[in-house]
């Protein structure tokens, strides 16, 4: 069903036996009433009923329902829309899902238009329906309480990338697999780019709602409850930009670390390598004196010299031992 939620608030106060659109539209013009309507991946002719009753600009009207939209936040004459991303944290996979949440808000009413499960609107309406005095200050608190929901489900996706990005600092110095390791590095990367592109939008919305405050008679108290708001959205934009240094950081040291590691397998296939040759030449040099006398020439040398086979086993030894210790000296052996 798309339609979650639909209701009239007069003074603050929920106007009972309110039922289906027709009826909100009808109770809100009789009584002159807030009209606040919650709508759930609509149909297009589900939001252009809506749309067609309290004059919705045909542009934000096509944005909401084809969703995929940054966050931002337009004026169309007395009607606000604004697109928000919201985000939510899984822990299974280590990803954070976003979503969007776009809100309609004129002189009577407050159109809400979800695109994923998050923000917990029901929430936010039993929370204002629990305040009258709040609620009766106008479309602009629900607006207020939308904002400071999306806000505050940032606070667990922050805390499960803190998490992530400590066992990530833990494992650097670790026993962990690089490859494994540097693809982790990353990914938690794309999640955080991802929170900084729903967060940053975010700061200047809520910037420019306060300060427009008091051009549009905005109650004092709520633009000071946006100034709240904005304090926890701009801390969460600080976060997600630590995040991402600290990733970035992580990734260089992770790097270098490879590269480290890389060198020191060469350095030490290098040594094995000079110890093979090392022993290869000492080996070839007895062999070398030997072949001469598996040669099978007429006239030989040293033939019939007594002291012949003793000299040639002697040269054989000296010339290993020679070796040895010159490739001792330059610590190849």
């Amino acid at each position: 069903m798309a339609v979650v939620d639909s209701a009239v608030y007069v003074e603050g106060l929920r106007r009972p036996g309110v039922v289906g659109l027709d009826e909100t539209y009808d109770v809100t013009r009789e009584t002159g009433g807030i009209a606040w309507i919650g709508l759930y991946r609509p149909t297009r002719d589900e939001l252009h009923s809506v749309a067609t009753e309290f004059g919705l600009h045909h542009l934000a009207v096509d944005d909401a329902l084809k969703g995929h939209q940054r966050s931002k936040l337009e004026r169309y004459g007395n009607t606000l829309f604004l697109a928000l991303r919201t985000a939510r944290y899984i822990d299974e996979t280590e990803t954070v899902e976003f979503g969007e949440l776009h809100v309609f808000v004129g002189p009577q009413f407050v159109i809400t238009v979800r695109h994923a499960e998050s923000p917990d609107l029901a929430h936010v309406r039993d929370r204002l329906e629990a305040d009258p005095e709040l609620l009766a200050k106008g479309p602009e608190a629900i607006l207020y309480a939308v904002l400071d929901e999306v806000v505050d489900e940032y606070e667990p996706v922050i805390a499960g990338l803190e998490n992530d990005i400590d066992e990530i600092e833990d494992e650097l110095f670790g026993d962990a697999e690089h490859e494994v390791l540097t693809r982790r590095i990353y990914d938690l990367s794309s999640e955080v780019i991802g929170f900084q592109r729903a967060v940053q939008p975010l700061i200047g919305i809520v910037g420019a709602l306060q300060r427009g405050g008091p051009t549009y008679g905005v109650d004092s108290d709520l633009t000071h409850l946006l100034g709240d708001v904005l304090d926890h959205v701009s801390r969460a934009g600080d976060r997600a930009d630590a995040f991402r240094t600290l990733l970035d950081k992580a990734l260089q040291v992770q790097s270098t670390l490879i590269t480290r590691r890389m060198t020191q397998v060469s350095v030490e296939q290098n040594e094995q390598i000079k110890r093979i040759t090392s022993w290869a030449a000492i080996l070839f040099a007895p062999t070398l004196v030997g072949t001469v006398y598996g040669m099978n020439f007429r006239y030989m040398p040293e033939l019939q010299w007594v002291w012949g086979y003793p000299f040639a086993i002697g040269l054989m030894v000296l010339l290993g031992v020679g070796l040895y210790v010159v490739f001792k000296r330059r610590d190849w052996l």
